[in-house]
C-alpha cells in the first residue's frame, strides 16, 4: 500500500497569516446567516463565510470548490434546490467559498498550488472565526465540488490537512482534456445525418440493427466514440448539444502542442492527409472580403449569471460576447455554397489592422455571417472596430477538424483501457503521438495537482451514467487508484455511486425532464453521509455495483444489486418496454420500483404520457414495510396516432420526508407506446 505524502499545512504558511475581514454582516435570503468576507494581506485571496444562528449550527462546514476560481461569491446566486447556502444553513454546517487566490474568471494562475493552498487558508481561518462565534472547537470539514470542481475538490483533500471529507463528483481523470471534447465533436459531425436514427435506436424498443444502415467510415466512428465511453443513450439531445469545453480548450492547446495543427494536415499518419476522408471533404478554407459591418454596442454593464457558475457550463464566463446590444455581423463579397460543415468555423481577418485576429462563425445565411461568442476573447469589440470594408477574411475550419482527431494523437498508459483501439497487437500506437501528454498538463493546472487515490479522511465520489462530458468510466479510473493507494482498506475511506439518467451538470431543472433527472438530491445526502461516517462512524451505502464493457459502463437491473442510493423503476407497458395499440386503446402500465437496502423511503410518483410533462400523480400501492419498495400501475388512452414515450419519474428521501427539497433521490423510466 502506497504511503500517504505529506501534506500541506495552511497554518505554517507565511503567506497567509494575515487575514482580514472586510465585511461583517446578518443577511436575510432564503435563510438567515452571518456573513463574512475578507482576505489575505498582501495576496489576491478572497473569502466568504455563511454562519447559522449558534442554535441551528453542530460543529461542521460544506466548502464548495466551482470549476473555475474568480469568485468566493458564486453561490450567492443559487436558488432552490440548488442553493449551496441555505443547504448547509439548514443542515447544521456553515459555507464555505473562496476565489481560490485569483480576482477573476480564467485568470492565469502562475502556481497552480494555490489553488489547494488559499483554499486550505481560508479553511483553517473559517475555524478561527467559527470558535468566536460558538465557542472553542474544531469544526469538521467537508469539501467538494464538480467537473472542474471536482478536480479541485480531490486535489484539496489529497494535498492538504484543512479538511476531514470530500465529495468530488462528475469527475474526470487526467486524460480526460480535450480527449472527451475531440472524440464527441469527431462523432456529431461524422454521424450528422445517421444521428436520428441511434437516437431511436437508444429508446426502448429501438431498432438495435441500426448500426447497418452506418457507412464504413460512420461504423468505424461510432464504435471509435462508444469504446472511448461516450455513453450511448446521451446522444437523444444532439441537436442542441455545443462542444462544451472545447472552444475554451483549443487555444490553450495551441500553446502547448503549436505544431499539431499544421502537422495534422501535412504529415503522413494524421487523418488530415488523406484526400478521400471526411476531414478533407468537410474541410472550408474560403477567402473573400468584406462587403459591409454591423459592431454593435455595449449593452449596459455585464451582470454575473447564476446560470454560468455550474458544473457544465462555468466556461461561458469566458465569452467575448457579453452585454452586447446584438449580433455582430459581416456581409461578404462572396460566400461558400454547397454542403457545407460550418459548425467551428472561424472568420480569420486576413489584411488591414485586424489583421491575424480571429472569431468564431455562428451561422453564414447566403452572403451574412454572424459572428459568435468568442470565447476567451474579451476584447472583441475592440478588435472589430478595427475592421473595414474592403479587408479580407478567410473562413476556415481547418482547426476545428483538426482537433477532432486528437485523442488518437494522446495514447497515455495501460491504465486507460479505452485508448487499446489505438493500439496494435504489440501495444505500439497505431497513429502518430504527439511529443506530450496535453491533458495531465491541463488537469494538474487547473487542480494544483494531479489525482493519486491517495488521501487522508473520507471521500464520497458521485458519478452520472449518462455523462456526456466526464465519461462515468473515469470514475472507475479513480477507484482504481484509490485501491492501490488504499489496498484492503479501500472501504473503509470511499465510496462511488453512480446515477442513472443524469448528465454533466448540476442543475434543478434538466436539459430534458423526460430523459433525464437532476442527482442534487443524491449530492446533499452524500455530504450528509460523509459528515456522518467521519464524525459518527456510520458508514454510508456501499459503492454501487458496475461494469466497465468496452468504455460503456453496465449496471444490474436491480436495486439492490444495483446499490448506491438511487431508487430503480422496472417499467412495462402492456408487459413489455414497447407496445404497438390502436387508437382509443388502452394501455396498462406497471412499474416495480425499489431502494437498495437501508437508503430511505421512497416519497413521491409521477408519469408523463405523452410527452406533455409530469401532469398525472402515481400512487404506490404494495408498498413494503420499509418503504423501500413499491408498485405503480396506470392506464391510460391513446387518442391520437404516433409514437410516445411514456416516463415514469419517482422520488425517495433518507427518512421518507417529501417536503425537504435538498435530498430527493430520483430516478426515471421510459417506455414505447406506438399508436396507429
Amino acid at each position: 500500500m502506497a504511503k500517504v505524502k505529506e501534506l500541506y499545512d495552511a497554518k505554517k504558511d507565511p503567506e497567509f497569516q494575515k487575514p482580514y475581514v472586510d465585511i461583517d454582516e446578518w443577511r436575510e435570503d432564503a435563510v438567515r446567516y452571518r456573513y463574512i468576507h475578507g482576505g489575505f494581506e498582501g495576496t489576491d485571496t478572497r473569502f466568504s463565510f455563511f454562519f447559522p444562528d449558534k442554535e441551528q449550527y453542530k460543529g461542521r462546514f460544506y466548502h464548495f470548490m466551482a470549476p473555475a476560481p474568480g469568485s468566493e461569491n458564486a453561490s450567492i446566486l443559487r436558488e432552490g434546490e440548488e442553493d449551496k447556502i441555505a443547504f448547509a444553513i439548514t443542515h447544521g454546517a456553515y459555507f464555505v467559498e473562496t476565489n481560490m487566490g485569483v480576482t477573476s474568471p480564467f485568470a492565469p494562475v502562475s502556481d497552480p498550488t494555490l489553488i489547494y493552498r488559499s483554499s486550505a487558508a481560508a479553511a483553517e481561518y473559517s475555524r478561527v472565526k467559527a470558535a468566536e462565534l460558538y465557542g472553542e472547537h474544531r469544526p469538521f470539514g467537508y469539501v467538494y465540488g464538480g467537473s472542474g470542481g471536482g478536480y479541485k475538490s480531490t486535489s484539496c483533500l489529497e494535498s492538504a490537512t484543512a479538511w476531514d471529507g470530500a465529495a468530488p463528483y462528475i469527475i474526470g481523470s487526467p486524460m480526460a482534456i480535450p480527449n472527451v471534447f475531440s472524440v464527441r465533436a469527431l462523432a456529431r459531425r461524422i454521424l450528422r445525418n445517421k444521428l436520428h436514427l441511434i437516437v431511436d435506436a437508444m429508446e426502448p424498443g429501438g431498432d438495435k440493427d441500426f448500426i447497418e444502415k452506418l457507412s464504413e467510415e460512420e461504423r468505424s466512428v461510432w464504435n471509435e466514440v462508444t469504446q472511448m465511453g461516450y455513453p450511448t443513450r446521451s446522444w437523444f439531445f444532439y441537436e442542441t448539444m455545443d462542444d462544451g469545453a472545447l472552444p475554451v480548450l483549443t487555444p490553450g492547446i495551441e500553446r502547448i502542442d503549436s505544431t499539431y495543427y499544421k502537422d495534422f494536415w501535412t504529415l503522413p499518419g494524421y487523418e488530415g492527409t488523406n484526400p478521400n476522408g471526411s476531414a478533407a471533404k468537410d474541410r472550408i478554407f474560403f477567402e473573400t472580403a468584406i462587403a459591409d459591418i454591423h459592431v454593435p454596442e455595449r449593452d449596459g454593464e455585464i451582470k454575473p449569471d447564476a446560470d454560468e457558475s455550474g458544473a457544465d457550463n462555468s466556461w461561458k464566463q469566458n465569452r467575448g460576447d457579453k452585454g452586447l446590444s446584438s449580433r455582430p455581423m459581416l456581409r461578404l463579397d462572396n460566400a461558400p455554397t454547397g454542403d457545407l460543415y460550418l459548425y467551428g468555423t472561424k472568420i480569420v481577418f486576413v489584411t488591414g489592422e485586424a489583421a491575424g485576429y480571429s472569431v468564431p462563425l455562428e451561422s453564414l445565411d447566403n452572403k451574412t455571417a454572424v459572428i459568435g461568442a468568442g470565447f476567451g476573447q474579451p476584447d472583441i469589440l475592440e478588435n472589430l472596430l478595427k475592421v473595414k470594408t474592403g479587408d479580407k477574411i478567410r473562413l476556415d475550419n481547418s482547426d476545428y477538424i483538426a482537433i477532432q482527431y486528437y485523442h488518437r494523437h494522446q495514447v497515455p498508459d495501460s491504465s486507460y483501457p479505452v485508448w487499446n483501439q489505438f493500439r496494435d497487437d504489440k501495444g505500439a500506437p497505431l497513429y502518430p503521438q504527439r511529443p506530450m501528454l496535453v491533458g495531465p498538463m491541463i488537469s494538474a493546472g487547473g487542480a494544483g495537482s494531479l489525482q493519486s487515490g491517495r488521501f487522508n479522511g473520507k471521500m464520497i465520489v458521485l458519478a452520472a451514467l449518462m455523462d456526456e462530458s466526464a465519461f462515468p468510466w473515469q470514475a472507475d479510473w479513480y477507484r482504481q487508484r484509490v485501491k492501490e493507494a488504499l489496498g484492503d482498506n479501500t472501504d473503509d475511506s470511499f465510496r462511488l455511486w453512480f446515477m442513472d439518467n443524469a448528465l454533466h451538470d448540476d442543475r434543478y431543472t434538466t436539459t430534458d425532464e423526460l430523459h433525464l433527472i437532476s442527482y442534487l438530491g443524491a449530492l446533499h445526502q452524500a455530504l450528509l453521509d460523509l459528515s456522518d461516517w467521519v464524525e459518527n462512524g456510520t458508514a454510508p451505502a456501499e459503492t454501487s455495483v458496475y461494469a466497465v464493457e468496452n468504455g460503456q459502463m453496465v449496471v444490474p437491473a436491480t436495486a439492490d444489486e444495483r446499490k448506491g442510493v438511487q431508487p430503480v423503476i422496472r417499467l412495462k407497458v402492456n408487459g413489455g418496454e414497447a407496445a404497438h395499440i390502436s387508437c382509443g386503446e388502452a394501455a396498462y402500465f406497471n412499474a416495480d420500483v425499489s431502494l437498495p437496502a437501508g437508503t430511505g423511503k421512497l416519497t413521491s410518483a409521477e408519469w408523463s404520457f405523452e410527452g406533455e410533462g409530469y401532469t398525472d400523480e402515481g400512487t404506490f400501492s404494495g408498498m413494503s414495510a420499509d418503504g423501500a419498495s413499491a408498485t405503480v400501475e396506470a392506464v391510460y388512452h391513446f387518442n391520437k396516432p404516433g409514437t410516445y414515450f411514456a416516463v415514469l419519474r419517482v422520488k425517495a428521501q433518507r427518512h421518507g420526508n417529501a417536503g425537504c427539497i435538498f435530498t430527493q433521490v430520483k430516478n426515471l423510466c421510459r417506455v414505447r407506446v406506438v399508436v396507429k
